[in-house]
């Protein structure tokens, strides 16, 4: 049967145990196993659709238009495969189902309760994401830290997982913070201890351990942590600070962690572990060459993680030219027309990505006026191609009320105008063009020199869309509509035929790009700028 593997977290938060498990899914996927992936996330929110990036980072959409966390782009990411809603399973989630089914008598008037309701529930999960993606080994990650409130159900449930599958059938990883105390110059383990012991009381015995630290650690007290929480020697494994993201899987490939999970599972690798191309892309980033500037002219700049995956996939392009991305983080609310040459006039290329409603559309819409009269390479996603087209229809069609709906729903001129959404007793959640979509591309665009095909699939996350009633005065001018979804008469793509790199995408092409195969359209959007430099 399918395997799981369940990775937990003790002492602090943010110690980065999804790296951990997208390392070692890595791992066991070159060694020809088929891995799939799962972030048990506590909040009560359904999902993070409709929280502020401020607050939770970017919102990751799936194939299957699952709205998700963050930390499924670093999976996919790593691993290199298109997760789904199975993927991501919230309190939310977990509630929702329970009380529908309660509200149609499924539980045929039994008193509903955490366990065994909530509990069977969650381990549905584990059985369905099994069942419908096939994988030889499931990573579930347990959000939060072990001894928070929130997260007891799903702990819960997992520890119940090990009767229900087998000893050999689950393994539980404990990742935990090893500080490290300047003054007294040691390795505390202490908080280790703690945590493991808090983990115990809630009937979960770890298999492994995962030491975070800043420093290396001694083997020493590798086996002083061993002894006092219960596990052999040679299943205390450390993930160390490191200078690239992606050491983290040639460390764990050092110290052979996937052959003692094997060995647990009691499974016989289909091939030795092929680390090679990661090996190599750690060594190109450790010898970049030169550097390129590049503006994201965004609304919530404040917290970078908004634009996670904007930032990795420029990263990405930036590994195959060699060449250091330089993110200049410009808040859209503090630029306009008077001060935006000053504010960009160092950056070679400009990215203005997703957002929604009215607020910063005058800043970024300055930025978008500024790359067209300066040529200098544009990218816009999502919000940025309807802006880069209402910026267009202004000042170059000459349609001087043109805009969106989402900014002005009495303006004259919808360029762009709400295609599906929001009715006054429709709920905002999943409201949005979700998921998978198809493009078409004209053969004369950048868009198919950076793909090198016509027919395409991209993931979206948007609510309005490009007015067809505008179609033709764009065609009839200098912006090309270089992509379409003929089947929903949806316009994706926009570029500018005069202009040295001007591409604006109505999807995310951002959550397909990966640090060993990046994004075509990123990839040439890198390369225009470094031609600009």
């Amino acid at each position: 049967m399918t395997k799981y593997i369940f990775v937990t977290g003790g002492v602090v938060s943010s110690l980065g145990k999804g790296i951990t498990a997208s390392a070692i899914g890595q791992l066991l996927k070159s060694r020809g196993l088929k891995v799939f992936m799962q972030k048990f996330d506590p909040y009560i929110n359904v999902d993070p659709g409709t929280m502020s990036p401020l607050q939770h980072g970017e919102v990751f959409v799936t194939d299957d238009g699952a709205e998700t966390d963050l930390d499924l782009g670093h999976y996919e990411r790593f691993i290199d495969e298109n997760l789904n809603r199975h993927s991501s399973i919230t309190t939310g989630k977990i509630y929702q189902s329970v009380l529908k089914r309660e509200r149609r008598g499924d539980y045929l008037g039994a008193t509903v309760q955490v366990i065994p309701h909530i509990t069977d529930q969650i381990k549905k999960k584990l059985i369905d994401v099994a069942r419908h993606t096939t994988p030889d080994i499931v990573i579930t990650e347990i959000g939060g830290t072990v001894g928070d409130i929130e997260s007891l159900p799903f702990l819960e449930a997992i520890r119940q997982a090990r009767r229900d599958f087998g000893l050999h059938n689950t393994l539980y990883i404990h990742n935990t913070l090893v500080p490290y105390l300047k003054a007294a110059n040691e390795i505390k383990t202490k908080p280790t201890q703690h945590s493991v012991k808090e983990l115990m009381s809630l009937g979960i015995h770890p298999d492994m351990i995962v030491l975070r630290s800043e420093k290396k650690i001694d083997q020493s007290v590798k086996e002083k942590i061993a002894m006092f929480c219960d596990v052999a020697n040679d299943a205390v494994f450390e993930s160390v600070d490191v200078e690239v993201l992606y050491e983290v899987i040639t460390e764990m490939y050092k110290q052979k962690i996937d052959l003692r999970i094997l060995e647990h599972f009691q499974m016989e690798s289909k091939k030795e572990a092929d680390v090679k191309p990661w090996f190599e892309l750690i060594d190109r980033i450790k010898h970049l060459e030169g550097s390129v500037n590049i503006a994201l002219v965004g609304k919530y700049v404040k917290l970078h993680d908004a634009y996670l995956s904007i930032s990795e996939s420029l990263k990405h392009a930036g590994y195959f030219h060699k060449k250091h991305i330089n993110i200049k983080w410009i808040d859209a609310e503090k630029v306009d027309q008077s001060n935006i040459k000053d504010v960009l006039k160092d950056c070679q290329g400009i990215l203005v990505p997703g957002g929604f409603g009215s607020r910063a559309t005058e800043g970024k819409l300055a930025a978008i006026t500024y790359a067209r009269e300066h040529n200098i390479p544009f990218f816009g996603i999502c919000y940025g191609m309807q802006l880069a087209v209402v910026e267009y229809a202004r000042n170059v069609l000459n349609i001087k009320d043109a805009n969106s709906t989402e900014i002005d729903p009495d303006t004259k001129e919808p360029i762009i105008s709400l295609q599906r959404g929001r009715l006054s007793d429709e709920d905002l959640g999943g409201t949005l063009r979700l998921g998978l979509y198809t493009c078409e591309i004209k053969k004369d665009s950048k868009a198919y020199k950076a793909y090198g095909k016509n027919m395409i699939e991209e993931r979206h996350r948007h609510r309005y869309e490009f007015n067809n009633k505008y179609l033709e005065a764009f065609e009839t001018s200098k912006m090309m509509i270089s992509g379409f979804n003929s089947k929903h008469h949806l316009v994706e793509m926009i570029e500018l035929k005069e202009h040295k790199w001007f591409v604006a995408t109505q999807f995310h092409p951002e959550f397909l790009s990966r640090p060993l195969r990046p994004h075509p359209l990123f990839r040439d959007f890198i390369e225009a700028t470094i031609k600009h430099n």
